[in-house]
C-alpha cells in the first residue's frame, strides 16, 4: 500500500507512469468535484453545480454535443459518488496493471482514452438511432470512467485470457471470465436507469477486444492517437525532462561512476528502455537478459 502511494505521489516525476496519471488526475478532479457540490449543489433542481455539471459530462443531445465536443474527453473525470469512482480506480489498477507489463504504460493510456471515446460514441447513437431511447435524448447527461476502465479489462483479457485473480468469496477465476461477466451484466441491464453508462461499457468492451485483436495481427490502430499523445506532451515538456535525455543522448549510459547514485539512475534508465520497447513491439520482443532484469525489478 506504501508503494502504491509512493508511486502515486511520483506519477508525474517518473516516465511510463501513466496508470498513476490517470488515478491521480481522476482522483484529484473528483475532490474538485465534491467541493463544487457542497458549494454549488443544493439548489434542486436546477443548482449551479448541475449547470456546471452539463459543460462536462457528455450528452447525447447531438445540438448540445456539437457546442461541446470536448466532453467526449471531459466526461470520463467526474463520477457519480465516491463508490464509482473508487471501484472505477481500483478495476483499472489491476487490469491496467497487466497491460503495462506487457504492452507498456502509453498503451495503457491510449486504451483508456479511446476506449472511453468509443463507449460516449457508442451511447450517443445508440440514442439516436435506437427508438428505446429516444425519449431518454434531451435530458442525457453521461459521467464516469466506465467505458475507458473496461476497455483495459477486455484488453489485459484478451491479451491474458488465463491469467488469474484471486477475488474475495470467490477464489481464483480467470480474467476472461470477468470480463465475459462484465459484458454480459451490461448487455442484460442496457434498459435500466442507468443505460447510457451500460452502452459505454459495451463500448469500451469493443475496443479494448478489438485493440488487442488488432495488435496481434501487427496493426496498432491507436499508434496515430499515440503519436498525438507523443506530441502534445512535447508541448509542455522542458528540454531537460529525464525520458528526452535518456533517449536523446545515449552515450550518457557508457560513463561509469562509483557512486551508489549513480548506479541506480543507471539501472533505472536501463528499466525504461526496456518498458519503451516493450511498448514499441511488446514484451515477446524482449531477450532472455531483458525479461530477467525486468522481473528482478519488479520484486523491488
Amino acid at each position: 500500500m506504501n508503494a502504491f502511494f509512493d508511486n502515486l505521489k511520483n506519477a508525474f516525476n517518473r516516465p511510463n507512469y501513466e496508470l498513476y496519471q490517470i488515478i491521480y488526475v481522476t482522483a484529484v478532479f473528483c475532490i474538485g468535484q465534491a467541493v463544487l457540490y457542497l458549494l454549488f449543489g443544493q439548489n434542486e433542481p436546477e443548482s449551479t453545480y448541475k449547470e456546471i455539471m452539463k459543460y462536462i459530462g457528455v450528452s447525447a443531445n447531438t445540438s448540445v454535443f456539437f457546442y461541446r465536443p470536448w466532453t467526449i474527453f471531459t466526461y470520463m473525470l467526474p463520477h457519480a459518488d465516491i463508490f464509482h469512482v473508487f471501484f472505477n480506480m481500483l478495476i483499472l489498477y489491476y487490469f491496467g496493471q497487466l497491460v503495462v507489463e506487457y504492452l507498456g504504460s502509453r498503451k495503457l493510456l491510449v486504451i483508456y482514452i479511446l476506449g472511453g471515446i468509443t463507449g460516449a460514441l457508442f451511447y450517443i447513437l445508440a440514442y439516436n438511432f435506437i427508438p428505446f431511447y429516444e425519449n431518454r435524448v434531451e435530458t442525457s447527461l453521461m459521467i464516469g470512467a466506465s467505458g475507458g476502465v473496461l476497455a483495459a479489462v477486455a484488453a489485459a483479457a484478451t491479451l491474458l485470457p488465463n491469467f488469474t485473480f484471486y477475488l474475495i468469496f470467490l477464489g481464483p477465476v480467470k480474467i476472461k471470465y470477468i470480463a465475459i461477466f462484465y459484458a454480459v451484466l451490461s448487455m442484460i441491464t442496457i434498459q435500466g436507469s442507468n443505460a447510457g453508462g451500460e452502452l459505454a461499457h459495451l463500448g469500451g468492451l469493443t475496443f479494448g477486444f478489438l485493440y488487442i485483436k488488432q495488435l496481434q495481427q501487427g496493426n496498432d490502430i491507436g499508434k496515430w492517437f499515440s503519436v498525438f499523445l507523443d506530441w502534445l506532451q512535447g508541448l509542455f515538456s522542458k528540454q531537460s525532462n529525464i525520458k528526452v535525455s535518456y533517449r536523446s543522448g545515449k552515450s550518457e549510459k557508457k560513463s561509469r561512476t562509483t557512486s551508489k547514485d549513480s548506479s541506480d539512475k543507471a539501472s533505472q534508465e536501463e528499466i525504461d528502455l526496456i518498458l519503451d520497447k516493450i511498448s514499441e513491439s511488446g514484451y515477446d520482443s524482449l531477450s532472455k537478459e531483458e525479461k530477467r532484469k525486468l522481473f528482478e525489478a519488479s520484486k523491488k
